[in-house]
């Protein structure tokens, strides 16, 4: 088959949710990498690793507590990468097959939570690194106005890189992936005099009053970051060819998420410079030879741009589904706005710290137990999909194998609910998310385990207990749960729904 040549980074995307035709398919397995390691090779996966050393562990505590969150997260994620090729579209609308065409809905609240969360980061982030070099560098006194300032600046340039889309966005994480990784090198020289490995508050700096409560909470914080990554991958994942091998796919997730060790690691050890500290990048700038000062304020900017990118982009695209009146720029406009109003209430009325902690709590507790589900509904399925009957919903239809009962398949939805449900009564993110059975653990944050283990045993006992009809597999049937006969409901138009409206008012239009 002939493949289109590669879309110009200057040519906005057309592509929504719709099934990528295999002729536009012109992404590989690498381009999947790397795109995860530019993201994550930036100011806000610094920030995360700067949470060990805050939470008061040791350096080397610090270290042993990344490694392990970011291989933890990983192993969550890397599935994830599965579906795009399979199904062309998106992740929350892959879900389709286990939640149902509506009840899809679920990938798309957290896909707009994970957006929210790391588009603030990286703004906040790379703002205030451009702020604290303006102050040193430029004499500028800092005030909530430069901040405000700053922040738009490049809030709105985020937006604008992801209207152009997937090509522009690898651009930009190209780009981050050189840069960043040259100033975390350098690094190296700038701090050769001031950084200690054997940096340790001892037992009273402990956050969380014991080492396992700190360290477990210092790993689930840096779990998120990949965890994070769950509602985008199919977002990129869609632009690889169907037939591409799922070892390269897999490959692609962990090698990707592993190097975000780099920027990980760099925050832990530079945190240990500047402990004590409340604002942690403007410290940096401060305590940074003036050479590399510069280079933090122009990384910054870069690194902000491409993890803002990545969170915004999967969520302007899946929400012009949900909201059919919406074209994926217009979507991504808007919740491009509304992100930013947060970043500024956030930064002006709450502790960043604080509302970053909550964040990376409701991620880790409503994600992970999704993506599980995701995963074991992959593994029964054989990997087999539909791709025209994941798209009823956003066609304003109705019918079709993933339609189950009014759109919605109670098994998948039940076992998700129950188990994120269960995850927050054992979460501890304090000051906003803390659990009535924190203390279950002795003070261990069991919140990732419980809701694991939730949706795994929910979604299992609920395929085994009421079996899926048969036509919802591929043609060698089940793996490892029973099924019952049955014939889909036909596919027809739901001329009532706003999405066949929109549809056909569109038709009409280029008829």
């Amino acid at each position: 088959m002939t493949v289109n040549a590669r879309p110009k980074v200057t040519e906005i995307e057309v592509h929504g949710v719709d099934t990528i035709p295999d002729a536009d398919r012109t992404s590989n397995w690498l381009d999947l990498l790397r795109i995860q390691f530019g993201g994550a090779n930036t100011f806000a996966t610094v920030l995360l690793g700067t949470f060990p050393i805050v939470l008061g562990l040791s350096f080397w505590q610090a270290v042993l507590a990344t490694i392990s969150g970011v291989l933890i997260g990983t192993i969550f994620l890397m599935p994830m990468g599965l579906f795009g090729p399979k199904t062309g579209t998106n992740n929350a609308v892959s879900s389709a097959a286990f939640f149902g065409v509506r009840g899809r809905i679920v990938g798309s609240f957290l896909s707009l939570l994970t957006a929210i969360a790391f588009y603030s980061i990286s703004v906040w982030v790379s703002g205030d690194a451009l702020v604290g070099a303006l102050t040193r560098l430029g004499g500028i006194p800092d005030s909530l106005g430069l901040r405000t300032l700053v922040y738009g600046v490049i809030g709105v340039i985020v937006i604008v890189v992801v209207v152009f889309g997937f090509q522009f966005m690898l651009l930009v994480n190209k780009t981050a992936v050189i840069a960043n990784t040259i100033l975390i090198l350098l690094a190296i020289v700038a701090f050769s005099g001031t950084f200690d490995a054997s940096y340790d508050p001892g037992p009273k700096g402990f956050a969380l009053g014991g080492f396992w409560a700190t360290f477990v909470a210092a790993a689930l914080i840096v779990a998120s970051n990949p965890i994070s990554f769950g509602a985008f991958l199919g977002d990129w994942a869609r632009y690889i060819p169907r037939n591409t091998p799922a070892r390269k796919l897999l490959a692609a997730t962990l090698f990707g998420q592993l190097l975000t060790l780099i920027p990980f690691l760099f925050g832990v050890a530079t945190a240990t410079i500047v402990a004590g500290k409340s604002d942690y990048v403007v410290a940096l700038i401060q305590a940074s030879p003036i050479w590399y000062a510069v280079l933090l304020m122009v990384v910054a900017f870069i690194g902000g741009l491409s993890t803002g990118t990545t969170s915004l982009y999967g969520t302007g695209l899946d929400f012009s589904s949900v909201f059919p009146k919406f074209s994926r720029v217009q979507a991504t406009i808007g919740i491009g706005v509304v992100a930013f109003l947060f970043i500024l209430t956030g930064r002006i009325f709450f502790d960043l710290l604080g509302a970053v902690n909550a964040f990376v709590g409701a991620i880790i507790v409503t994600t992970t137990p999704w993506m599980v589900i995701m995963a074991i509904g992959y593994i029964v399925r054989r990997g087999s999909f539909r791709p025209r009957d994941l798209q009823v919903f956003n066609r304003g239809e109705i019918g079709g194998t993933y339609w189950f009962r009014n759109g919605v398949n109670w098994r998948g939805m039940v076992a998700w609910l129950g188990a994120a449900a269960l995850g927050l009564l054992f979460a501890n993110y304090p000051p906003i998310i803390i659990g009535p059975f924190i203390n279950v653990g002795g003070g261990i944050d069991l919140s990732l385990a419980v809701a694991v283990v939730a949706g795994a045993v929910l979604y299992l006992g609920a395929l085994w207990l009421f079996p899926e009809p048969r036509y919802v597999f591929g043609e060698e049937g089940p793996r490892g749960v029973p099924s019952r006969p049955g014939e889909p409901r036909p596919i027809e138009t739901d001329h009532s729904s706003t999405a066949a409206r929109v549809a056909a008012r569109r038709a009409g239009a280029t008829s």
